[in-house]
């Protein structure tokens, strides 16, 4: 991956990095506790499709611990005010893994003319926070299996996101429409264990999921039947292929409405 550099944002110091080139931009979302690392399997591929955003959250990696508390708003904010420090214009194509996933939709209602399409990748939709909240314990016990790292690392992260999801989701439900974007949801096709999510539970996000595709009408699901909640780690070609067809897609006009 390019090398990492750091900015000074009124909230704190965030940590990121920037390669390839052209627009529009491709933004990175890490889900809760991930690390910018986690996006690693699509790299150097992705540099192709144009210029390359990633980074870290506040209390994750390099970035400083979060001073305030972590809503959806401050970290959208937290996020545009960086992205104008490394110097990207929009328009942004953002790409949402998991938690990540629920801050592109937030982002996508707040600054709808900069966005010019979107990539969810096993994404939050507003109705799973019950699910998220409860099972907190089981999500770290998830990420330390797919990372071998200390749990120290991405569990204060976790804690202080999850705290704030009731305003996040808030926030989201309360912002503009999703704007009438090219979006790909790529779903994980693998059920998840059932200490971790139960059968009801697992139906319940399947559909989310297809709400999340109806976000926009120029929305399409795709799901990663090899996967499970990080396609991006087991079927990168698949997940950069949905990143190629928004790109493409973005930069041709929208049709227009029938009459």
């Amino acid at each position: 991956m390019p090398p990492k550099q750091k900015a000074q944002t009124r909230s704190g110091a965030l940590e990121y990095c920037v390669s390839g080139e052209g627009g529009p931009t491709l933004v990175l979302l890490n889900g809760a506790g991930v690390q910018l690392e986690g996006w690693r399997p699509l790299y150097p591929a992705i540099e192709s499709l144009g210029t390359v955003f990633a980074y870290n959250r506040f209390g994750i990696g390099g970035s400083d611990p979060p001073r305030t508390r972590q809503t959806g708003a401050v970290i959208v904010s937290a996020l545009h005010e960086l992205l104008g420090y490394a110097g990207l214009a929009p328009p942004y194509i953002l790409v949402g893994h998991s938690l990540g996933g629920l801050y592109a939709n937030l982002f996508a209602r707040l600054h709808p003319a900069e966005v010019a399409g979107c990539v969810l990748l096993d994404a939050t939709h507003p109705a799973d926070q019950a699910m998220l909240r409860e099972h907190e314990a089981q999500l770290l016990r998830a990420l330390g299996r797919q990372f071998p790292l200390p749990q120290q690392l991405f569990r204060r992260n976790v804690h202080s996101e999850l705290k704030w999801l009731g305003e996040t989701v808030a926030q989201a439900e309360g912002a503009g429409r999703f704007p009438a974007v090219p979006l790909v949801v790529v779903t994980g096709g693998k059920p998840p264990p059932r200490w971790l999510m139960p059968p009801e539970a697992l139906r319940r996000r399947r559909s989310h999921q297809q709400a999340l595709a109806r976000l926009s009408p120029r929305g399409e699901q795709w799901v990663a039947r090899g996967s499970g909640h990080f396609p991006q780690l087991s079927e990168p070609q698949l997940v950069l292929e949905a990143l190629g067809r928004v790109a493409a897609r973005a930069l041709r006009p929208a049709p227009a409405p029938a009459c």
